[in-house]
């Protein structure tokens, strides 16, 4: 796969959880919302780190780290059961 085409993917995937939460379909510390911030801003830092864009890389790599440490303390937090 090229590397517009898997920019495209990353983008997508993290603008699709800005749409979702802005249209409060989800909100910002659910785990769709982290997934879709965590996989698609990884994708782009990556490929900035190989393309030495290192401003992208920068954003992109703390927008990616930012979102995974979320994700990992909202799956880490004890979920109450709803009552019956």
């Amino acid at each position: 796969m090229n590397h517009d085409v898997l920019q495209i993917i990353g983008a997508l995937t993290v603008l699709a959880g800005y749409v979702a939460t802005q249209l409060r379909w989800t909100t910002p510390r659910s785990i769709g919302y982290l997934t879709a911030n965590t996989i698609g801003a990884g994708v782009l830092a990556w490929l900035a780190w190989t393309s030495r864009d290192w401003g992208f890389l920068l954003l992109e790599g703390v927008w990616s780290a930012v979102s995974a440490a979320s994700l990992i303390a909202v799956l880490r937090t004890p979920r109450t059961p709803d009552p019956a």
